[in-house]
């Protein structure tokens, strides 16, 4: 039988048995008809190296694992339903490994952005009350410390006093880990307080308060906030958020010497392969220091 019949007869059973959309079957007809041009055998006949052999090209003609993984997944179904209906005896597409999916790394935010930001906060809050000093505390906390958004704003205003240098924080799972407190985020973070006991909010036992149902500040009010500071402080606000300055504040980290085992403690990850996607800064910087250190760099 042709590859073209037997691509006919697995649209048919998708359309009937399965009632896949138009756009879907078009989809696995391009990637079964690439996969029938671009191998020497028949369909009916080919085997798992054809196929081993076909993604080897794939990646070689420089398609995207996501894609590789997508065309793999369609030769699995179509192999599968002629092992159904007695066409074969085996499915050759089973046993073969998917391509792992790219892992994109995190945009970060340069040093000298970072610095425009709190820049611009420092001089709103000098000139502001307490909306200001708030997002100067806010900005300056997250990237001294890497805190999660969520971790940050649920933090009970005991948590911060004028001679604190850790904080204790409840990250996911409830698990709980101490911080650093730098100088600046903690001098802050008490002007951000010295405003709010003259407030509505004195009596709140949160941190950042506010009116909302949960008794502090959202994550998403935050993030409104964040691209406000960005505008003023002439950064992208597409490259800001609060999880940005977190993968700014890691990936500083590294670049200035910091221990890849600590970073994975002051960000709270449980495993340090959740770490290990900020070492590409680790990889830059090696590559500088022999490029400009290395005797025959010149």
């Amino acid at each position: 039988m042709s590859d073209a019949s037997l691509i006919d007869q697995f649209l048919e059973m998708l359309a009937a048995e399965k009632g896949r959309a138009k756009n879907s079957l078009m989809a696995y007809r391009r990637d079964l008809e690439d996969f029938s041009e671009h191998t020497t055998s028949k369909l009916a006949s080919a085997g798992a190296q054809d196929i081993r052999d076909y993604l080897s090209g794939l990646h070689r003609r420089g398609l995207k694992s996501g894609t590789v993984a997508r065309r793999l997944s369609a030769l699995r179904q179509f192999y599968l339903f002629l092992y159904s209906d007695g066409l074969r005896t085996d499915n050759p597409a089973k046993n073969i490994e998917s391509p792992r999916p790219e892992q994109k790394l995190p945009k970060v935010l340069s040093e000298s952005d970072v610095d425009r930001l709190l820049d611009t906060a420092e001089a709103q809050a000098d000139a502001g009350g307490l909306g200001e000093k708030r997002l100067h505390a806010l900005v300056e906390t997250l990237y001294a410390t890497g805190l999660r958004v969520s971790e940050l704003v649920t933090l009970p205003k005991r948590a911060v006093g004028p001679d604190t240098t850790m904080i204790m924080v409840r990250g996911k799972g409830g698990r709980e880990r101490m911080v650093p407190l730098g100088d600046k985020a903690r001098h802050a973070l008490m002007a951000h307080m010295e405003v709010v006991r003259t407030s509505p909010y004195k009596d709140s036992p949160y941190l950042f308060p506010s009116r909302g149902k949960e008794g502090y500040l959202t994550r998403r009010r935050v993030g409104q906030l964040m691209k406000d500071l960005a505008v003023a402080a002439g950064v992208m606000p597409s490259a800001v958020s609060p999880h940005k300055l977190r993968h700014a504040f890691a990936t500083h980290l590294l670049a200035h010497g910091a221990d890849l085992r600590a970073v994975q403690q002051m960000l709270g990850h449980a495993d340090i392969s959740t770490t290990q996607i900020y070492t590409h800064v680790l990889e830059e910087r090696l590559k500088s220091l022999v490029l400009t250190k290395h005797p025959m760099s010149d």
